[in-house]
């Protein structure tokens, strides 16, 4: 990662775009160990143009905690770049001081700790009162919502997104990509979408039929006197990480030949700057950007990362702002003669108990979840551990997960996807229904039980590997390594696919997994159509009552090589 000073002379030197990030300003404050919401949201106006983006938000309308990740390996030209740095790394990268507000924001550095001094994150009220805030310094802001929105809890499960479709349309965006709103199902989304007071982006979605685009790939804006394109790109992956069979009309894929054909089309209309609504990952979208021409501006989602500074790709800056309401980014750019000269950013920190809840949203807020009351906070036990998911191989979420549904299926192993949404729960606090249902609440939660050969299982493991650690990012999917319960293994992530998991043993006692060899094992969000079994919501909470505490040994059954 280059230095701000790097950045800046490299950025002069280069196209004499001008950055700079308002996180300094916010380190600073930082370092008095006081927050006010004054200071949060102070931002020095720039240029004539101003982008607020979110993303990610996974349908966490209340404020949550959410544990960053404590691994999370770079491969190939991604090595040691955010954001594969976490922790203390983070920490001396950005220059911030531990045990300060960001340094608990951004890192996974003392928790707890810090958890219970600066409180909760985020809350769609929190962030409609500093969307409100930026609008009022600047009414011709465009907010942009990177998709993932309508997904994540029990209430959007519940209404089927409908809770976050009202709550983002009284917040006022713009348009949006898509990606975990698809699992709905095709006819869930088209009826939401003809709804939307805004364009729902997608310049990857084809019609399967046809070979046509299916949704408007851009939409032009006119703010401050400047033309705007914002080039919609869903997540490309869909049929293959999500059920295909639940919207089989579309495909998908990264299609960098046509993002360039929109980008050249949008310039041909005569725009002044292009942005990228994106939910490819991040480092999907720093590949894309080195390869595609003529975008100024790349909004990202899908992988979670909260990076405090953009990161320059050639003339483009490239913007990560987080997940489940934890973060707001501000950009002002400042853009003249067809091209951008300059920019400002801010990743605003939503430090739930400083900033102002909205009235109005949290009106919303309570209205939708009035009906569900009673079901989301009936408490089914208490945890002594802290219970997080993100993490490349291994969160005490998906441990306790993965003990479920090894005692409620009978099962040898337990298998649990590596998705990274997910809150957290600190040490003492009881575990709600809707707790669980935040690491667990999606269309296909059925607990599957079946056999599976020795086999099987290493290329399940192969597979999924690879998706992470391939060193074409164009390969990558985005998600964490599968999480397994009762099964222990030594990954290598160095090495190519088929040969980077070994040693494979039960984990209970030692023995060596033969290929040939059956297994039972159970699992959940499976792909598949037609799978069957109790919903993963209703196992882990049966586990949970049995025990009435959670207590969690450490999970050592993983060995890591090659980093």
């Amino acid at each position: 990662m280059i230095t701000r000073r790097e950045f800046l002379q490299a950025s002069v030197a280069a196209s004499a775009i001008v950055g700079i990030s308002g996180f300094g300003n916010w380190s600073r404050l930082a370092a008095q160990q006081a927050l006010t919401q004054d200071q949060l949201l102070q931002f020095d106006d720039f240029g004539n143009v101003t982008l607020i983006h979110v993303t990610d938000i996974h349908a966490q309308l209340k404020p949550i905690w959410f544990r960053e990740p404590e691994i999370n390996i770079g491969v190939g030209e991604a090595a040691g770049l955010p954001p594969h740095v976490t922790g203390a790394d983070f920490i001396k990268m950005f220059n911030l001081t531990p045990g300060s507000p960001e340094a608990y924001a951004l890192t996974y550095e003392d928790f707890t700790a810090l958890g219970r001094t600066y409180g909760k994150m985020g809350g769609m009220d929190r962030v409609a009162t500093v969307v409100k805030s930026i609008k009022a310094a600047r009414p011709e802001a465009i907010l942009l919502d990177g998709g993932d929105t309508w997904h994540g809890s029990m209430t959007s499960f519940l209404t089927k997104g409908q809770d976050m479709v009202d709550v983002m349309n009284a917040l006022g965006v713009e348009a949006m990509t898509s990606h975990w709103e698809w699992t709905y199902g095709s006819e869930r989304v088209n009826e939401i979408v003809e709804g939307l007071p805004f364009p729902f982006l997608g310049a990857n979605i084809f019609d399967v039929e046809w070979d046509e685009p299916a949704f408007e790939p851009y939409t032009i804006f006119e703010r401050g006197g400047v033309r705007i394109a914002v080039i919609g790109q869903a997540f490309p992956y869909m049929p293959i990480a999500n059920p295909g069979w639940m919207f089989p009309e579309y495909s998908f894929g990264i299609r960098e030949e046509r993002m360039q054909e929109v980008v050249d089309e949008v310039r041909g209309q005569g725009v002044d700057l292009v942005v990228c609504l994106s939910h490819n990952g991040f480092d999907v979208d720093r590949k894309m950007i080195g390869r595609v021409k003529g975008i100024d501006v790349i909004l990202t989602g899908h992988t979670h990362d909260a990076v405090p500074e953009p990161v320059l790709v050639g003339d483009t800056i490239l913007i990560a702002s987080g997940s489940n309401g934890k973060f707001v980014s501000r950009v002002d750019l400042d853009v003249r003669d067809g091209r951008m000269m300059g920019f400002r950013h801010k990743l605003i920190p939503i430090f739930s108990d400083v900033i102002e809840p909205d009235a109005d949203m949290a009106s919303l807020i309570d209205e939708s979840r009035a009906p569900f009351r009673d079901q989301l906070e009936e408490p089914i036990g208490t945890t002594e551990d802290l219970l997080y998911r993100r993490g490349n191989f291994n969160g005490t979420w998906d441990d306790l997960i993965c003990q479920a549904i090894r005692s409620e299926r009978d099962a040898q192993i337990a298998l649990s996807p590596g998705v990274r949404w997910g809150t957290t729960i600190l040490p003492g606090e009881a575990i709600t229904r809707e707790d669980i249902h935040n690491v667990t609440s999606m269309t296909y939660g059925a607990c599957y039980r079946n056999e599976m050969t020795g086999e099987t299982l290493k290329l399940i493991l192969e597979d999924v590997a690879d998706n992470i650690f391939n060193t074409d990012p164009y390969y990558q999917q985005g998600g964490d390594m599968v999480r397994v319960g009762g099964l222990a293994y030594s990954i290598d992530v160095s090495k190519p696919i088929g040969e980077r998991i070994s040693d494979m043993r039960l984990a209970d006692t030692g023995e060596a997994i033969d290929a040939a060899k059956s297994y039972t094992v159970a699992g959940w969000a499976s792909v598949n159509e037609g799978t069957e079994g109790p919903q993963i919501w209703d196992v882990i909470e049966a586990h949970i009552r049995k025990i009435g505490t959670v207590k969690l040994e450490p999970n050592t059954s993983v060995t890591v090589t090659g980093i």
